[in-house]
């Protein structure tokens, strides 16, 4: 084998584990992740109006309590998307007296994202179980929010599982990963090619006079 042939099997060995790499990290970032800008006040101060919030997609099954998700809303909402935090999952039995904690099967919830500490807002009493395949969502600006409090007597406020699109990213490290695997596999398929184009290139050779 020679010098040349090897160095072309090097640059093809490189260029497609680079464009596999780029391909399969920009496939994942694109059906795995997707972003939201927050157009209203009722998750303040955890999203204030106008953050750029990343959100993972995920199965329904993977949604449990204190998750923030971006669901699909049709009551009030004109059909869009909307931001709340996961209370109580199908079987939970919730409640709260007016400017009490909200309790989850009896125990009350300890809430330091809700805004000015304020866990009740203005919302009438209420003591519900969520109905199985169903989730209780609150925002976390109790006095600014229409959540499950306001269509108790659809489904006891429960909104579908099915209707979430995704969760809040608690951290950004998986994403940055993905991005950056992304561009150095675009960079190992760049290397690949241009060392191909070397291997391909004669050789000049030089001649005395």
């Amino acid at each position: 084998m020679t010098h040349r042939h090897r160095r072309r099997i090097a640059a093809r060995t490189t260029g497609a584990a680079g464009l596999a790499a780029a391909v399969g990290a920009i496939a994942l970032l694109a059906t795995g992740y997707t972003s939201a800008t927050v157009s209203g006040d009722s998750m303040n101060p955890t999203y204030p109006r106008g953050d750029r919030v990343f959100f993972e997609r995920l199965d329904a099954s993977e949604v449990g309590r204190g998750d923030v998700v971006l669901h699909r809303s049709q009551d009030g909402h004109e059909n869009r998307p909307v931001l709340r935090r996961v209370i109580g999952v199908g079987g939970d039995h919730v409640s709260q007296s007016p400017g009490g904690p909200v309790t989850v099967n009896g125990e009350p919830l300890t809430e330091p994202y809700v805004k000015d500490g304020d866990p009740s807002g203005s919302a009438p009493a209420y003591d519900v179980v969520v109905p199985e395949g169903a989730l209780f969502l609150l925002g976390d600006h109790r006095a600014n929010s229409n959540d499950s409090r306001y269509s108790l007597a659809t489904r006891s406020g429960g909104v579908p599982a099915t209707s979430v699109q995704a969760r809040a990213l608690d951290s950004h490290t998986g994403l940055l990963l993905l991005v950056l695997t992304a561009l150095l596999g675009v960079l190992g398929a760049a290397v690949g090619l241009t060392m191909e184009i070397a291997s391909r290139t004669p050789a000049r050779t030089a001649y005395r006079t």
